[in-house]
């Protein structure tokens, strides 16, 4: 793919990243609902110029993302895509995350429940309903026909035009914010188009993270906050802050995975430190000026978070190749030999191979729930029970994922 040879076939190390991103995103969000929990398992307040492990889970999403772009994208060109029908397909699936996650937002707040129609809970299923018609699978394979697909888009639009905001109801449907898949949205997006405007070449895409770290610093220039079209410009600082980590992704796919040059694992791990520690000093640098937050997408926490990210793929990867050389050797031990049965459980690849099914379920229920009038147990609001039950939660969750998927159900932009 213009001149780069990623690996073939599904990368292991890969997958169990995404499956374990997805669930510890699917705990901490049912944490929320816990109280008297430390401060290390929760989001750090918008200025408090630190980071948790949870507020490293979110980059860490994206980060994925931006792993998979240069396998998806090398796939379709294997394919038979033309660029006009790559170009389409990565939008749709840009937009169409975006879309799901503008919904989820108005289904949280801005809502005038009084003026709708239907109880919000209703309103989000059926949301979720137009999202699966779109782009949900029943057998497993292609999408439904199209006419479930146009039967999608209609109900969307219905459920905009019934939507009911603003304090007394006269308003629609607005982008508050993005909602995280709307977020996930534009850094595909981004990263997309830094990796195909770059031609695969880590050099280049060094370069636009670079830039994607000055927008954000350019953005609060006086002069740029001293004039309405300048402002305009440079409006989409978060959004260009979350693609660096997406692209900081597909650097890193691109140091362990690309074979068009022959590295050793060695050097390959040489590549990837090196890299993380670029990261970690720039986001040094910046900190004094752009401190650590999460809620305002500042440099520093994504350059941190992206280290991280690395040292923690990294280490998965070399103990992957490591398992890998143990299992090639015949097992002369009881220890060998349970080594070398070891491999991806079953539900960690149910959801590697189905993250946003994954991701929306725990909504699809919580909209049920509220339905219903149903509530979780009082134990679950409380540490330690609450904790568990989080954690609990996200496997009942990866085992529901399992189940349908076995019978074919998918949900894929």
């Amino acid at each position: 793919m213009f001149g780069r040879h990623l690996r073939a076939g599904r990368i292991v190390s890969i997958d169990i990243f995404r499956a374990l991103t997805v669930l510890v995103m699917i705990t901490v969000n049912e944490w929320h609902r816990v109280s008297d929990l430390p401060a290390w398992m929760l989001h750090m307040p918008a200025d408090a110029d630190a980071m948790s492990f949870v507020d490293v889970v979110f980059p860490a999403f994206l980060f994925i993302v931006g792993m998979s772009i240069p396998f998806a994208l090398q796939q379709r060109l294997k394919a038979g895509d033309t660029p006009r029908q790559l170009l389409l397909h990565v939008l749709q699936r840009g937009l169409g995350l975006v879309l799901i996650g503008v919904f989820m937002v108005n289904a949280e707040e801005g809502f005038h429940a009084a003026s709708m129609p239907m109880p919000i809970a209703l309103w989000a299923l059926l949301s979720y309903v137009a999202a699966f018609a779109l782009w949900g699978s029943l057998r497993g394979g292609p999408a439904l026909a199209g006419g479930w697909r146009l039967a999608g888009a209609a109900l969307f639009a219905l459920l905009a035009w019934l939507y009911r905001g603003e304090p007394d109801g006269s308003g629609g449907m607005t982008t508050q914010w993005w909602g995280i898949l709307g977020l996930i949205g534009w850094a595909y997006l981004l990263g997309c188009a830094a990796f195909l405007l770059c031609r695969a070449r880590v050099a280049g895409l060094l370069l636009v993270l670079g830039l994607c770290m000055a927008y954000f610093a350019l953005q609060r220039l006086p002069l740029v906050q001293g004039s309405d079209w300048l402002r305009l410009l440079f409006s989409q600082d978060g959004n260009a802050v979350h693609g660096g980590l997406a692209i900081s992704g597909s650097i890193t796919a691109l140091i362990f995975f690309d074979q068009t040059r022959a590295r050793s694992v060695a050097q390959r791990l040489g590549l990837a430190l090196l890299f993380a520690a670029a990261l970690a000093l720039l986001a040094g640098l910046m900190r004094p000026a752009f401190k650590i937050s999460k809620i305002y997408a500042t440099p520093s926490w994504a350059l941190y978070s992206a280290a991280a990210c690395v040292l923690i793929f990294a280490a998965l990867q070399l103990w992957l190749e490591w398992r890998q050389r143990e299992a090639a050797v015949p097992a002369a031990s009881a220890a060998g030999a349970a080594l070398s049965s070891l491999r991806l459980p079953g539900l960690l690849d149910a959801v590697a191979a189905n993250p946003l099914l994954a991701y929306l379920t725990p909504f699809v229920v919580e909209a049920l729930m509220q339905l219903l009038h149903w509530d979780w147990p009082a134990f679950t609001r409380s540490a330690p029970l609450g904790v568990l039950f989080g954690m609990a939660y996200a496997v009942a969750v990866a085992a529901f994922v399992k189940f349908i998927a076995a019978r074919g159900v998918r949900l894929r932009i």
